[in-house]
């Protein structure tokens, strides 16, 4: 489901006009930079670093009930599995209960802030649960002393009173595990549950975007990790374009730590353009991270981490006169949009309109733009920059739970197994409720087509922008 949203900007001067950004429907591009020269990027709104992951299915579980308005609805709880780009396995619970998941759906750790957790007073409980029960707690003997169960506690029964505490705090449902060594464990976290904060990323780059003149050091760009090290990997054409990745004194950079520090090192002669760091690292992903997809596929917990992939990219953009944009996005569930964070290292002012509103970077300064969307709307717009710079931001806002938006039918999976779990609407098993199996599926393609025909929203951006040399 999606509503459709396209942007087109336009200068007031330049040989360049811009063009139209049109709607891209569940399939999102990769980011991509060139180097020297005309320099584009499209960029996914996300978070930006930590592991991606593709979801493999619901693979430790039991049976919960859901006490609705049209009565009871068996559905499955417990873990999911994922496995990790570059290696590693990811387990997670969901904290959307009434959204399918989609069959290898990718999802990218991320922020609290860009999902349902943000808007949640309870996320910090949902985390706590996590930290002391299974798999955090593999002791299931010592978990189900502690939590007084009655009688011996298996992992499907743990699974499933974790994943069903973890439902009430997330979802605000009326649930219960249908096994009552799983209920009483629900009921014994449920009310044991203390407000945690939210753990830091695994990695990330701050700030993901840099500007600047050529001849100078861009920068500094600050890693945050919980991995003891990382590796840094110089822009793909760092042999032709010149662009080096330094420290503060200049020396070359390869690997780095926690808070460490690093520059792009950019020729004097060099022509306007951009480029591309990564770093990598090898690591655990602190438990209660967030996992969102791009797909509307429900949103997932992190319970528990082998040592994995995770990586984070920054950019750097020069040119030798006029404004310098950095720009980079951020989902903003609390205000119900996507951030655009633009700064400007250049000497002239950088204009732009969003939302129908003008907005102002003098030199030297930055600033946040918030632009509104509608829940599950996709978004595809691009701004425009000196020296050919191109920056693309495409994805969908997916910040509430279904339960919450009046009229939604439920779909939750029955029966979950590696072949059943997850799909598009022609395979996901929609629980039973007593009435047809159909009508979910049916009420969840109305509203789809209804939000298909949506209005389109056009942004204009009227900037000032020279093109440099």
């Amino acid at each position: 489901m999606f509503a459709s949203f396209s942007a087109v900007f336009v200068r007031r001067r330049g040989a360049a006009r811009l063009g139209a950004a049109t709607l891209v429907s569940g399939l999102v591009a990769a980011g991509v930079l060139t180097g020297a020269g005309q320099a584009t990027a499209e960029e996914t709104t996300r978070s930006q670093g930590g592991a991606t992951a593709t979801i493999a299915g619901l693979k430790t579980y039991g049976t919960a009930v859901i006490h609705g308005g049209t009565g009871d609805q068996q559905v499955s709880a417990g873990l999911f599995e994922m496995s990790v780009e570059g290696g590693g396995m990811l387990q997670t619970y969901c904290v959307d209960l009434h959204n399918p998941t989609q069959r290898d759906a990718k999802y990218h750790e991320t922020p609290w802030s860009g999902t349902s957790l943000g808007a949640n007073k309870d996320a910090g409980r949902i985390r706590w649960i996590l930290q002391n029960s299974y798999p955090q707690v593999n002791d299931l003997a010592a978990l189900a002393r502690k939590a007084g169960v009655r009688g011996a506690l298996t992992e499907q029964d743990a699974a499933a009173g974790t994943q069903v505490a973890i439902w009430r705090y997330s979802d605000d449902v009326a649930v219960d595990a249908l096994d009552p060594q799983a209920e009483q464990l629900a009921d014994y976290l449920e009310k044991s549950a203390r407000s945690q904060p939210e753990p830091r990323a695994s990695l990330t780059l701050d700030p993901p975007a840099v500007s600047g003149r050529p001849g100078e050091r861009l920068g500094p760009v600050t890693v945050h990790t919980n991995a003891g090290s990382v590796t840094v990997s110089p822009p793909a054409d760092a042999a032709t374009s010149g662009v080096r990745i330094v420290d503060k004194q200049g020396k070359a950079v390869t690997s780095t730590t926690n808070g460490g520090q690093v520059f792009f090192e950019v020729p004097e002669d060099a022509a306007s353009g951009t480029a591309e760091l990564t770093v990598q690292a090898s690591t655990t992903v602190p438990v209660g991270r967030a996992f969102a997809s791009e797909s509307r596929s429900q949103t997932q917990i992190l319970a528990g981490s082998s040592e994995s992939t995770v990586s984070a990219t920054a950019a750097a953009t020069w040119t030798k006169e006029g404004a310098i944009p950095a720009l980079s996005s951020a989902k903003n569930c609390a205000e119900g949009g996507v951030d655009i964070i633009a700064s400007n290292k250049g000497d002239e002012p950088f204009t732009f309109e969003l939302a129908g509103l003008e907005h102002t970077i003098a030199a030297g300064e930055s600033r946040t733009v918030t632009v509104p969307l509608q829940e599950d709307q996709a978004y595809d717009f691009t701004i425009h920059g000196p020296g050919g710079f191109t920056k693309r931001f495409t994805g969908m806002l997916d910040c509430r739970i279904q339960g919450g938006e009046a009229g939604t039918a439920t779909q939750t999976l029955s029966q979950p197994s590696p072949a059943s779990v997850g799909g598009t609407a022609t395979d996901t098993n929609l629980a039973e409720t007593g009435s047809s199996g159909v009508t979910p599926l049916i009420a969840g393609i109305a509203i789809g087509l209804l939000l298909i025909g949506g209005t389109t929203l056009i942004v204009l951006r009227r900037g000032e922008i020279p093109t440099g040399d």
